[in-house]
């Protein structure tokens, strides 16, 4: 493991600092929510939920600096685990707290198939446009910014 990154095993570091630790933060928020008892879940998965919106909000930021298209696959892969992840905590505050189990398997699954085939893609592209970019620009651009 990388000390950075404890729970960001190699093959999902995208090389992009910000984004890997932004990774390694839902990482561990969704481990949090793993050891929480099934019944106290709800604050646990509300966090995991707030850090992904945010997550996803910056990724797609960089996206439209970098002149994607906001209709993109990435995106909407995005916007497809959101929904579901509202879903889940709808139903979850309805009584079905085995939801919550349910989501973080799904979760770690899609995570890891993503990171590779779309993170790993934008981190890429975040690198190739500030190297194409003059001194000065990088230092103004906020395709730089960092997720609070």
């Amino acid at each position: 493991m990388h000390p950075t990154h404890p729970h960001l095993p190699e093959g999902m570091r995208t090389g992009d600092e910000r984004m890997d630790s932004t990774h390694d933060g839902f990482m561990d928020l969704m481990q949090a929510l793993r050891d929480t008892p099934p019944t106290e879940r709800l604050p646990a998965y509300d966090a995991l939920v707030r850090h992904t919106e945010a997550h996803f909000a910056q990724e797609e930021q960089w996206m439209a600096e970098l002149g994607l298209p906001p209709q993109n696959c990435h995106a909407g892969q995005h916007a497809n685990v959101l929904e579901t992840l509202h879903e889940v905590g709808k139903r979850a505050r309805q009584g079905d707290l085995g939801l919550i189990e349910r989501m973080l398997d799904a979760l770690d699954e899609w995570f890891a198939l993503h990171v590779v085939a779309m993170d790993s893609a934008l981190a890429d592209a975040l690198r190739a446009h500030a190297a194409a970019q003059p001194e000065a620009a990088r230092s103004r651009s906020s395709v730089l910014s960092t997720l609070p």
